[in-house]
């Protein structure tokens, strides 16, 4: 229910976002098209005025009926740019005045076939005001979408900001949420798991310890030394527990300091197996040791280095399928020791792969049940190695086994 309430969230925030987008998008376009229109209203009443001065001098009408020279440009001229400032309309422009068989600009003199039509073009005919025949004054502004945008300037481009950065942020947003909710998941997956584990040990102690105090026929030293032993080795279960946890933690802020000296990493392999094999032995099962690195001193901490050794075989025994193969080699490539320990067990899927390594994931067992532990062991890991200068991989196929692939720098 609460992952659905998290998509729901999810979901409706990512439309509201698009609706408020889509409102921003459209103000600027209307914001742009005001701008325009006002734009338009300007030009066409500075048109209109000039226009209507040029119509009411009449010695200039009869110059232009005549022929349209430099004098009358020069009139046309001067008007347009006294009502430009009188409007405060301060824009590059141009005018035509176009007869019907050709049109005179401010430059030149060319046939009405060739007459251009560009954009921001506002014409106004003057026989409409004097009377004259088919005279047509246009004014044009050749940067006239280049003035709209710089008239927009601060808005447009704050609003364009303010997008990109709410986009930004609501992304990270989610993604920060998605993450926090998958280790919110995993956290309570861990607590339950270790309330579980916790509660084997406990039980068992105090059955054992209420044996010992409320049975009195116990008299037969061995039965005490029985349930003695029960209560230590449950205790010791717990430490190792508890002390599991507190490691991970205390890696993670920094306070476990790594202890470096040289290390035989072949005879740490060695040592690390005395009592882990014994696990091997009795599951009936096949440890293979391919050694064949010719570097193998590293720097390290031996105890971290151990555990980890450990904890990857430990590993392999627990998701064997039915008896244990386990295979460790070592090798060398450019300046790293590299040591693979591969098993043929259950295997990873590829969906859970990449989520080995992060604190509190245990990968779905389906049918096997009776794999304990708080997901910390791969975490701790790829931790130790990290902090040695070194990487760790995984390659696994469903049903196949699952091979990781350690590597570290020499001394």
């Amino acid at each position: 229910m609460k992952a659905n309430r998290t998509y729901l969230f999810i979901a409706i925030s990512s439309v509201a976002l698009l609706v408020v987008l889509i409102i921003q998008v459209n103000w600027i376009f209307q914001t742009a098209k005001i701008k325009e229109d006002l734009f338009n209203e300007k030009a066409n009443m500075v048109l209109a005025r000039t226009t209507e001065a040029l119509s009411a001098d009449k010695e200039t009408c009869r110059n232009m009926e005549a022929c349209i020279g430099k004098n009358e440009t020069h009139k046309i001229d001067s008007l347009f740019n006294h009502y430009m400032n009188y409007y405060n309309f301060h824009v590059d422009y141009t005018f035509k005045v176009v007869k019907p068989d050709f049109y005179v600009s401010k430059n030149r003199s060319v046939s009405k076939d060739t007459l251009p039509h560009p954009q921001g073009c506002y014409n106004k005919s003057l026989d409409e005001m004097a009377g004259n025949s088919g005279f047509e004054l246009k004014l044009i502004f050749p940067e006239k979408e280049k003035f709209i945008m710089e008239e927009m300037g601060v808005l447009f481009i704050t609003s364009v900001i303010l997008i990109l950065v709410v986009l930004v942020m609501f992304w990270r947003t989610i993604l920060s949420l998605i993450k926090e909710k998958r280790i919110s998941e995993h956290t309570t997956d861990f607590l339950n798991n270790m309330t579980h584990e916790f509660k084997t040990p406990l039980t068992n102690i105090a059955l054992a310890g209420k044996m010992l105090v409320k049975d009195s026929t116990i008299k037969q030293e061995e039965k005490i030394k029985h349930y003695s032993a029960i209560i230590l080795e449950e205790n010791e279960k717990l430490r190792l527990q508890v002390e599991q946890v507190l490691s991970m933690t205390a890696l993670e802020r920094g306070e476990i300091p790594i202890q470096k000296t040289e290390l035989d990493f072949h005879q740490l392999i060695r040592d690390s197996l005395k009592s882990i094999s014994i696990q091997i032995e009795n599951k009936q099962g096949n440890l293979k040791l391919d050694l064949g690195a010719e570097r193998f001193v590293i720097m390290g901490d031996k105890t971290h280095l151990t555990n980890a050794m450990c904890n990857l075989v430990d590993n392999a025994i627990k998701y064997a399928k039915e008896k244990p193969e386990v295979a460790i080699k070592t090798y060398n490539s450019a300046e790293n020791l590299v040591v693979v320990i591969a098993d043929k067990g259950i295997g990873i899927d590829k969906e859970y792969q990449k989520k080995v390594f992060d604190k509190f994931f245990r990968v779905p067992t389906g049918n096997v049940h009776d794999v304990k532990g708080f997901g910390l062991g791969l975490a701790y890991i790829k931790k130790i190695i990290e902090l040695h200068g070194g990487t760790i991989e995984l390659e696994s196929e469903k049903g196949e086994g699952t091979a990781f692939t350690i590597t570290l720098p020499y001394a």
